[in-house]
């Protein structure tokens, strides 16, 4: 049995990762907070196995620190983070014996279309991303679609190929790791992602969508667990 405590449990995420939590067998929900309550009190008190992070970019790092500072494992599931950040909060795990997981995405099939997209790319170097997502969303690439960037810039370096956009990006997309990310955001969107790779008279195109919070549930609880 893994003992969870959601930071962030008044969020949309928040609020449907303890109904999820609740309902696994392997996981126990000790209850939770938000960005103004004390976090170090409250893992104090509880004595979480994991901590569960759905706040804001602007307190992630903070929050992070304070998790594994503690002796707690963190599952992070909010973006912003650098890759100095990343580097810091590693060194942090690795003196505490802890460990932590920041997921840019939780749904399941997001992470094999990231695998996916890994492998394309050491045959298909030429390719854009288009992320959309929500209105309400704050940052924008996604931190998804930049994490796919990177993992599919690092498989065509890989193969000997070189990463550089063929065309130019000024006012129709970013340049993310060499790779064009396009962004939209409308109201009706939750999350989708596409990956448009061509070829000398082809074309692939690898897509996942999620239709609902209920989808990165199973990501969550497995995150948890680990």
């Amino acid at each position: 049995m893994h003992k969870v405590y959601i930071n962030g449990i008044g969020g949309r995420m928040g609020s449907t990762a303890a109904k999820a939590i609740s309902e696994d067998p392997e996981l126990e929900l000790l209850g939770g907070g938000d960005v103004k309550d004390s976090l170090a009190d409250a893992i104090a008190e509880t004595k979480p196995d994991v901590v569960l992070d759905f706040t804001v970019a602007e307190v992630a790092e903070q929050n992070a620190t304070t998790i594994l500072s503690s002796g707690t494992s963190a599952v992070l599931g909010t973006s912003g983070f650098t890759e100095a950040s990343v580097s810091r909060l590693r060194t942090l795990a690795e003196k505490n014996g802890t460990g932590g997981i920041i997921a840019p995405n939780f749904a399941i099939g997001a992470v094999l279309m990231m695998m996916f997209a890994e492998k394309a790319a050491k045959y298909l170097p030429d390719v854009e991303i288009i992320e959309m997502h929500h209105d309400d969303k704050q940052d924008a690439p996604s931190g998804t679609a930049q994490r796919t960037a990177e993992m599919i810039s690092e498989a065509i370096k890989a193969s000997g190929n070189k990463v550089s956009p063929k065309v130019p990006l000024d006012g129709r997309a970013i340049d993310v790791a060499g790779i064009g990310v396009h962004s939209v955001r409308l109201p009706g969107l939750v999350a989708h992602q596409q990956l448009v790779f061509g070829g000398s008279g082809q074309m692939l195109t690898i897509r996942h969508d999620s239709l609902n919070r209920e989808g990165f549930m199973p990501g969550v609880c497995l995150a948890c667990k680990i």
